[in-house]
Order: C-alpha cells, then structure tokens, then sequence
C-alpha cells in the first residue's frame, strides 16, 4: 500500500487534510470516507478499513472536515450541512485529477454526511454506511446536557470523548432542518447498511429506519458484537472484507480493470510484515512472504512459491487446451512441483559442471480413460507450456531506477 497526502479546498474556505492510500498496480476504483463526529482520518476503524479495502484493490480517500484533524478552519463554525460540503468538495477534488469516488463510505454521523451527499456526487455507483443514524439529530444525545446552554446562551463548550468542543446554536438549528429519510428514498444506488445490534451509540432501530426508507438494490449486514467504534480489529477487517466483496459488483468491470494494467505486475513492500510483498497483476492481488524461520511472517507464499505455481498453472492450461483441441477424454490435471539445489555434478543432462544448480521436479496426474499413447504424448506437451521454455531459454532482464 501506498499513501499519498492529499489537500483540498473545504466548503468554508480552509484547507483540509486528506491521505490516499493506493493499492499497489491498477485500482479497481476509488472510495471516499467519511469518519464519525469530532473523530479524525486516523481513527483506528478508519485506517484498518481503508488498509483493508486497499488490500483488495480499491483506492481510499479519508480526510478530517473543518477544524479537526489536520485540516484548518474552526470546528465551531461548521455543522451538519458544511459537513455535507466538505464531502461533495472533496469529491470534486478527486474529480479534478481524474478519480472521481466510485464508493461513498460513511462511519456514524459521517454515514448520513454520505447519504446526503451522494446525490451531487453523480459518478458515485454505491453508498455504505457503518453505525449511521437516520436522523442527524440523533448526534444531540452527546451533548443533551448542554442542549439549553447552548440554544440560551448561543454556545457552550462540551466533552467529547475525553475533548472539548464548542458548540453553536446554529449547529442545533442546522440539525434540525435535515430530512434524511427523503435523501435516502431519492438516493437512486446501491446502499450497503452496516450495523451492530449492540451498538450502544448509535440504535440498530437507526439501520431499520435508513433500510426501510431505501429502494433496491439495497443490503443490511449485522456486524455482530462489534461496538459503535469498531475498536476490535477483527472487527474492523470483517466490515472492510464485506464492503470489498459487495462494492466488487457495483465497481468499473473487472475487464476495463484488465485492459487498463494486466501488462505489468507491480510489487510494493507490504505496510505490515516485516518481508511480506503486496503484488499486482492487473486487477489481482497477491501476497508474498518468506516463513519466520527465514525472517518472514508467512503470510503468503515465497518468491519460488509463486514461481513454481506459475509453473504448474501454466503446464496445466497448456495440457487442457491441448486435450481439448484434439478431443481426448482428459478429465482433469494435477501437478506437484518441488524446487531444490543439486550439485552440478549429480545433473547428467547439465551443461553447468561445478557448483549447485537449480532443480525443479515436476511431477503429473492425469485422470480420464486415455489411451497410454495419449498418456504421453501429452507428458510431451507438458514441457512445452510458455513458463517452463522461458525457464529453459535465455532470459534479459534489465534493470533501471525510477
């Protein structure tokens, strides 16, 4: 993964803070996030979700709004609807450098930010919401003790998750004037509801109201015992794994993903890991590792891992294709392959006569009443696929800085 900052103009003039994190190759498509109340990017749920989507493919905007985080301007001075702003500026932004949001991603209060903007956010394909309320009003249980300062007085400043915040009457009044419930009948796309039944913040009665008020296609997940924040990890990683699996069919088809980077495989040092690779081929994410014995964690296969399944995968396509072009009873293939180091000595048929040499066995099931001639005309075959002559060829590989 990758990480870039990104900054932009808000709704009320400041500059706001953002990151995007990348995928390594060609992204499948680009996600906005928006965070919860007085909450920031860098929330924990925020990062582990964005890593995760990353993780399989799909790029992550999350920026603070106005007067949190690292973004300018006074928290004091925004509400509800400059909140709103703020997300249809930001997607204007990626608009600008070419990667308008495919997927609008809100978490708590951010989730209905994300309901009401999406309908000036037009190349957004689908909207999910995490913990959200139907009614931003509901956010005024934070601070329901100050409530009559605040509309006496104007102001009054409030605790929040260990912070103080100044809030205005205008915050309250702006509150007041938002109708969700038409946002979300008029939201024409697909809506992903994600929810706890414990969430003490914020009801599962919310998930029904925002459900209930959608048209197709439209989708509730329960996140079981996960709390309002989704401080657990595991937690956290289940959300974003569900969200990349139902976004995957509302996301630009996986063959423009193909056509735009299946010439080039990129690979990236993962973030977490201490050798582990992340690996693109075109649209496909892979990961590679070495076992903790050699210093790894082994979170994925080793280098000559992936090149021995290469390998296999190749030997098989080629005796498949084979077979079905001659119309043999082939029913299906196995390969096991080994790789080790042999003295050059101990290789009869090698040219190298001093020091080790490389030495992959390749060993093939083949299943089906085929006759014995057939048998090996296709072991013949077998040596023929694209990757094992490639093995066998001289092979440049030119090596060069960017």
């Amino acid at each position: 993964m990758k990480t870039d900052r990104f900054e932009f103009k808000g709704s009320l003039g400041a500059t706001l803070a953002g990151r995007i994190d990348r995928p390594v190759g060609h992204a499948r498509g680009m996600a906005l996030f928006a965070h919860c109340f007085t909450c920031s990017k860098d929330l924990a749920a925020v990062t582990r979700i964005s890593r995760a989507l990353v993780a399989r493919g799909i790029a992550v905007l999350r920026f603070d709004f106005t007067g949190l985080g690292h973004s300018e301007g006074e928290f004091a001075s925004t509400d509800f609807s400059s909140n709103v702003a703020d997300l249809v500026a930001a997607a204007a932004a990626l608009r600008e450098r070419g990667t308008p949001p495919d997927l609008l991603i809100g978490h708590s209060l951010g989730g209905a930010a994300v309901l009401a903007a999406a309908g000036q956010v037009p190349e957004a394909r689908a909207v999910a919401t995490i913990g959200a309320p139907a009614d931003p009003t509901h956010v005024e249980q934070l601070f329901v003790g100050s409530r009559d300062a605040i509309l006496r007085d104007g102001e009054a400043e409030v605790e929040l998750v260990g912070r103080r915040f100044k809030i205005r009457r205008e915050f309250l009044e702006d509150l007041q004037a938002h109708k969700l419930e038409d946002s979300i009948r008029g939201l024409k796309r697909a809506l992903l509801v994600m929810h706890a039944p414990l969430d003490a913040t914020v009801g599962i009665d919310n998930a029904s109201r925002i459900f209930a008020a959608a048209k197709h296609p439209k989708s509730f997940v329960s996140l079981d015992s996960a709390d309002h924040l989704l401080t657990r990890r595991e937690d956290a990683t289940y959300a974003a794994e569900v969200l990349a699996a139902w976004a995957g069919r509302f996301l630009p088809e996986e063959q423009e993903a193909l056509e735009a980077g299946a010439e080039e495989v990129v690979v990236r040092e993962a973030e977490l890991g201490r050798l582990a690779q992340d690996i693109a081929v075109g649209p496909h994410r892979l990961r590679a590792d070495e076992p903790r014995k050699l210093g790894g964690d082994d979170t994925g296969p080793t280098p000559y891992g992936l090149l021995l399944a290469a390998l296999g995968a190749c030997t098989t396509m080629t005796l498949r294709m084979y077979a079905k072009h001659k119309k043999w009873p082939l029913e299906s293939v196995d390969v096991t392959l080994r790789h080790d180091k042999i003295h050059a000595q101990d290789c009869a048929e090698c040219e190298t006569e001093t020091g080790k040499i490389d030495r992959i066995e390749k060993e093939i099931a083949l299943a089906g009443p085929l006759s014995e001639e057939q048998r090996q005309r296709l072991l013949e075959i077998a040596d023929r696929c694209p990757v094992h002559r490639t093995l066998h060829n001289e092979v440049s590989v030119e090596t060069s800085l960017v």
